[in-house]
């Protein structure tokens, strides 16, 4: 794919290899069904991989499949995801050992509905893994008129402030608002830096920055393959640290301890509301715009051009980027050129 570099948001380098998002599906594609996922389920996985690239996210798009492929719970057997616990406000899902990807979808699904319907819903989904960037998610239930909160808990990879080893999941919480311009998200792990990015970084054999990541025995380590070893720092200090804390609690509603019987586990919550269940004269979206105008509309700084409100800059990156094609470093497109062979 071929444009002119002096108008890109992402320069080109001779390790970096410039893809059409069709392409990237389809590559994506091809590597997902030599570890067994095909159809539906292979789209669903690679539409949130490629949106993740056009949103600026490059260790969150195809570099994850090769994670996916790597991952034990990957070699295990999978079974359709199912309803184990319902109510008209609520439902509990088994996600059947599919990457989370999938299992979320499903989840965010069942929570639209149920909140068209019933006007909210609790919905969580569990026995997963890996689901992802939860804006993902969040911008297709905000799409359908709904305010949402979604968290995910996690396997241990980050460390309370003073341990020496991993208690605590990168854990995820976003939060989605319509307006009548648009989806409003605001997504953020509680990591001081994403497990996602640190695999990355190992595949590349490129150092961490100082600062984030430990090695198995607690030590402070700048090595990538060391810390996936170990685990990473809380972002804030101990607010960053309470506030996973109580994402990994509220994965227990979401059935994370049911899998395995281990409290520290992976746990997708989903909470939705329809916004005129509060304000029946169906004011919100409107006065979530004029919100967002005034934020936008504050007296700035010198040198400042803008005040950019949450989800701002990825969704105005994400067009941009569907003319232009996305980066993905060139080792990740040989490795998924590999790995689609033996499919």
């Amino acid at each position: 794919m071929s444009t002119k570099n002096s108008q890109l948001l992402d320069a080109d380098t001779t390790n970096t290899v410039r893809m059409s998002a069709t392409d990237a599906t389809q590559l994506g594609e091809r590597a997902l069904k030599a570890v067994g996922y095909s159809g539906e389920d292979a789209h669903i996985i690679v539409d949130q991989l490629v949106d993740n690239s056009l949103c600026g996210y490059r260790f969150a798009g195809l570099p994850r499949i090769l994670a996916i492929a790597g991952d034990e719970r990957t070699r295990g057997p999978r079974l359709p995801v199912r309803v184990v616990n319902e109510t008209p406000v609520s439902a509990l899902l088994d996600g059947g050992n599919n990457v989370g990807y999938i299992a979320a979808y499903r989840a965010a699904e069942l929570a639209i509905a149920k909140a068209k319907t019933s006007g909210m819903a609790s919905v969580g989904a569990y026995n997963s893994y890996y689901s992802g960037r939860n804006a993902y998610f969040v911008e297709k239930v905000v799409r359908e008129g709904l305010v949402a909160i979604h968290t995910s808990s996690a396997h241990p990879r980050v460390l309370p402030p003073g341990a020496a080893r991993p208690m605590l999941g990168t854990n995820p919480i976003c939060f989605g608002f319509p307006s009548n311009d648009g989806p409003v998200i605001f997504d953020m792990g509680t990591a001081s830096f994403m497990w996602g990015e640190v695999m990355l970084h190992a595949h590349l054999q490129e150092p961490l920055p100082a600062g984030v990541g430990f090695d198995e025995h607690g030590q402070p380590s700048t090595d990538a393959s060391a810390v996936l070893k170990g685990g990473v720092a809380p972002f804030g200090g101990h607010k960053g640290y309470g506030l996973s804390f109580a994402i990994q609690a509220l994965g227990l509603l979401a059935g994370a301890a049911l899998t395995k019987g281990e409290v520290r586990d992976y746990g997708f919550l989903f909470w939705v509301v329809d916004p005129n269940v509060m304000l029946p004269g169906g004011e919100f979206k409107e006065q979530m715009s004029e919100y967002v105008r005034q934020i936008k509309a504050t007296p700035r700084q010198p040198g400042v051009d803008e005040i950019r409100v949450p989800s701002e800059r990825a969704m105005r990156e994400r067009e941009q980027r569907r003319v232009e094609g996305i980066l993905v470093e060139r080792k990740v497109v040989e490795s998924l050129e590999a790995l689609a062979a033996k499919g």
